[in-house]
């Protein structure tokens, strides 16, 4: 039973409650695991993983994965986070990014120990008698004890009414599927707890809630978001998925590999050992990198990736560190007048007589016309090097 427990508990942020959780596990039967994923986007990402691999040791152990794309719950907008009310999806919409998800989900999971689920399969079947019942199960004082809620309730910001049922909604996914475990993030909590309380308003036993931690995106600051564009999808091409990984900071690394590495805890300390001892942070990096696209796409791929960025970028090329800076992007900004804020240069004059000379690489290309502009989403992180020595990684806020 330990065992069993550490190998569930590896990176878990809560249990609620624990005692529950052992009592479950004694039954000796496969547990119904609920995880929800509402097809906001195209791309599951990195963040997402953080869940998909802890289903997948679930799977692992004999336990019943349900994988549920909020088809439904999608079209309203998760709340959660959120300081202003989320435009809802068309059901186009909704439809399109479920079809990509029931896809690219079984690079983590087993297909054949996996569920796929949608919850307009019910949902979509309640009357308004029954949404009317199914909102009387809670109040507008419960629904006010999230946090993103009373904020914008004491900061006079909307709520729409059908905000306060995207929760109840959720939650009656869990009676629905009989879950026994539900799997979410930290920010998730409310959502998760709201399941406990109407399974038991149902008659139900209820559902034991695992939350993990959330992945930060490349920004270093939020979490990985697809509309914060700091995300890395797990679709991306390999090169792509290599060179992003090789972008975060020392730091950051060490996050992702608590949270989506699959390596066990003791390498990762070695890692962490050697990393103290002086061994560089970017080939470390690159070990990670590695086995995210060994995961996502091949060992192959895995390894041309690599012979891809040593092809690009020699060590010599690239320091250990260099420095960070945020800057607004949302108009786009010259390249010349950003190197120049950067430090890199000591006038436009300078910047625009290294661009021709193509003595400036963004991103670790070329670059040749003068006035070329930049322009990253949100949250992406840019590198420039001018000359052989002068690098700055500069974020898009």
């Amino acid at each position: 039973m330990q065992d069993i427990l550490d190998i569930i508990k590896r990176g878990v942020d809560e249990v609620i409650p624990e005692a529950a959780l052992v009592e479950k596990l004694k039954k000796n039967r496969p547990l119904r695991i609920k995880a929800g994923f509402d097809p906001t986007a195209p791309d599951l990402h990195l963040g997402h993983t953080v869940l998909l691999n802890k289903m997948r040791q679930l799977q692992d152990l004999g336990h019943e994965v349900m994988f549920l794309i909020g088809d439904f719950t999608g079209m309203i907008g998760d709340p959660t986070g959120k300081n202003v009310t989320r435009k809802p999806l068309t059901p186009e919409d909704v439809q399109k990014n479920a079809e990509t998800y029931a896809k690219q989900v079984f690079k983590i999971l087993d297909p054949q120990k996996t569920k796929v689920m949608f919850n307009s399969t019910w949902l979509g079947k309640m009357s308004a008698v029954d949404l009317i019942k199914l909102a009387a199960t809670s109040t507008v004082a419960r629904m006010l004890e999230r946090d993103d809620f009373s904020k914008r309730y004491n900061g006079n910001q909307p709520i729409a009414i059908h905000e306060f049922l995207y929760p109840l909604l959720q939650g009656y996914d869990s009676v629905e599927m009989q879950a026994d475990i539900e799997l979410g993030g930290t920010d998730q909590r409310f959502n998760l707890l709201m399941g406990r309380e109407l399974q038991k308003h149902f008659g139900q036993e209820e559902q034991v809630i695992i939350t993990m931690p959330l992945l930060v995106g490349l920004d270093g600051v939020n979490k990985m978001s697809k509309s914060l564009g700091n995300y890395i999808a797990i679709a991306d091409a390999p090169t792509e998925i290599f060179g992003k990984i090789m972008s975060i900071s020392d730091a950051l690394m060490w996050d992702y590999f608590k949270l989506i590495s699959l390596r066990p805890i003791a390498k990762i300390e070695q890692l962490k050992q050697e990393a103290a001892a002086g061994k560089n942070p970017r080939d470390i990096k690159i070990e990670l990198a590695k086995e995210l696209i060994a995961r996502f796409h091949s060992e192959a791929d895995a390894e041309a990736a690599h012979q891809d960025f040593i092809q690009r970028f020699s060590k010599n090329e690239l320091p250990d560190e260099m420095p960070e800076l945020d800057m607004d992007f949302a108009t786009g900004l010259g390249c010349a007048q950003v190197l120049k804020d950067a430090g890199l240069v000591s006038s436009t004059s300078e910047a625009f007589r290294m661009i021709e000379q193509g003595g400036v690489k963004v991103n670790h290309e070329k670059i040749s016309e003068r006035n070329f502009v930049l322009k990253p989403n949100k949250g992406e992180a840019v590198v420039l090097q001018v000359g052989k020595r002068k690098f700055a990684r500069i974020t898009a806020i």
